[in-house]
């Protein structure tokens, strides 16, 4: 019994009874038949196919996101060298990191990590005119506005940026009953002030 579609849909396999995966592998043990072609995928010149090339994509890109997990994990187990401090009410911000930039000349990436007490907030502040912001939220839910743009909320896993010399009017736990944190990169010149909060 064969069970097929007509024509290649990608993400789709294709199955005769009986045969497996490993017919698509020159280096598997040999199938008592030869590999079946539609199985296998459009192959390239090495006999490599379909299947196999998006195996090897899925894992190298589960590799990198458990080295950027671990790395982010490690940073907030550490004992931060710099600063903890409290700005806003129910926030703590920790610098994680802070390094000039070997192959940008006059740049320093500053990581900190901001963790929101239910209802917490920061207070508004801008970061430097020559810096770049990446924020991405490790927990919780953050509301976020920089002057003149709609006020978002953000959940974990999703991230936003700033432009130089934005004005952040609203940083805030977007939940009264849970905490929330995130983790900002920002690039700057050497020696700015990677944030300044009004007064």
């Amino acid at each position: 019994m064969e069970t097929t579609n007509k024509g290649w849909a990608f993400g789709r396999f294709r199955r005769r009874s009986g045969a497996g995966l490993r017919e698509c592998s020159k280096t598997a043990t040999p199938a008592p038949r030869a590999p079946d072609a539609r199985l296998c995928g459009r192959g390239d010149a090495n006999g490599v196919g379909l299947v196999a090339r998006r195996t090897a994509k899925a894992l190298a890109g589960l590799a990198v996101a458990a080295g950027l997990a671990v790395a982010v994990g490690l940073a907030l187990a550490a004992d931060p060298p710099d600063r903890a401090a409290s700005t806003g009410e129910g926030e703590t911000v920790k610098t994680l990191f802070s390094k000039r930039l070997p192959n940008v000349p006059g740049k320093t990436l500053t990581v900190v990590s901001v963790d929101y007490r239910p209802g917490g907030f920061s207070t508004p502040h801008r970061h430097p005119a020559s810096g770049f912001v990446f924020a991405y939220v490790l927990s919780g839910a953050i509301r976020s506005q920089v002057e003149g743009e709609p006020l978002g909320v953000y959940r974990a896993g999703q991230s936003w940026t700033e432009p130089p010399n934005a004005h952040h009017i609203v940083s805030a736990n977007a939940s009264k009953t849970q905490p929330a944190q995130l983790i900002a990169y920002i690039i700057a010149d050497d020696g700015a002030e990677p944030t300044v909060y009004d007064k």
